[in-house]
């Protein structure tokens, strides 16, 4: 469904060039639920972003179900993201739009005739479990409602893949379980592909079936989650689980620790 091919990053500033992401390679099979885990800095919202070129990456290839995204026109691209729906940790809700209107508002933009919307909004409170909020607005709404008007938005266009940019860290531990048991209702419902980005390992052992580990820009592990968090191989993903048998075990270098961003740790 998803591959990138030795894509890289460069943010150009005044105090020196920047490179968020290093030589990415990752493969996102049909149906998966792959998340991509990594503390705060570590380049994982500038590559999530760079699967519907949000971010247009530096160098490299990113291809959704064999197209290149980044050799085709920006007419094909509008299309292209259609195919991809995104939910972000701050909502991104429109504040003078009820939840109707939210949900409505892609299907809008793509001039989609008024009783096709009526009908696919309905469906969409129904997943989400909004219906009898469809009239609020969002100051009306509480963090897990505006998330899942967010989530139903995102869903609008029938896309066939789902990108979480830090969905659930905003919310209490019950709301983010409850948002979670959506997004893996919506993957086996619907068949729809979810790339996540958390540095929550509890939302990974919750739904997410794949897992790569990003440190500086740089995949320095990946696998299956359950293979990953049993028997991680690399010591930065050792340190993100606490692994603390492996620390006794298998001594980490100094420079190691120097080299690590410490914020979030």
């Amino acid at each position: 469904m998803i591959e990138l091919k030795n894509v890289s990053k460069l943010y150009q500033a005044k105090e020196g060039n920047v490179l968020a992401l290093k030589d990415i390679h990752l493969t996102v099979e049909a149906g998966d639920i792959y998340g991509i885990m990594g503390l705060s800095g570590a380049g994982k919202s500038t590559l999530i972003r760079c699967i519907n070129l949000l971010e247009p990456p530096t160098t490299g290839e990113v291809l959704i179900e064999g197209v290149d995204l980044t050799k085709i026109s920006a007419a094909l691209l509008r299309q292209q993201r259609r195919n991809m729906g995104m939910i972000f940790q701050s909502y991104n809700l429109l504040t003078s739009r009820n939840v109707e209107e939210n949900i409505a508002y892609p299907l809008e933009l793509q001039k989609t005739k008024k009783e096709v919307i009526q009908d696919r909004v309905q469906n969409l409170l129904g997943l989400v479990g909004l219906e009898e909020k469809r009239n609020h607005y969002p100051a009306q709404l509480s963090g897990g409602q505006r998330q899942r008007v967010a989530i139903a938005r995102a869903l609008a266009t029938n896309p066939k893949v789902l990108l979480s940019d830090e969905a659930t860290s905003a919310l209490d531990p019950i709301t983010s379980r409850s948002i979670l048991r959506l997004l893996r209702e919506i993957n086996q419902k619907l068949n729809i592909t979810i790339v996540l980005i958390t540095h929550q390992i509890e939302v990974i052992e919750e739904i997410c079936n794949k897992v790569a580990v990003l440190k500086d820009g740089e995949i320095v592990e990946r696998g299956m989650v359950s293979q990953v968090f049993k028997a991680p191989q690399h010591p930065y993903t050792n340190l993100l689980l606490g692994n603390k048998a492996f620390e006794k075990h298998t001594p980490i270098p100094l420079d190691f620790f120097r080299n690590l961003k410490t914020g979030g740790l």
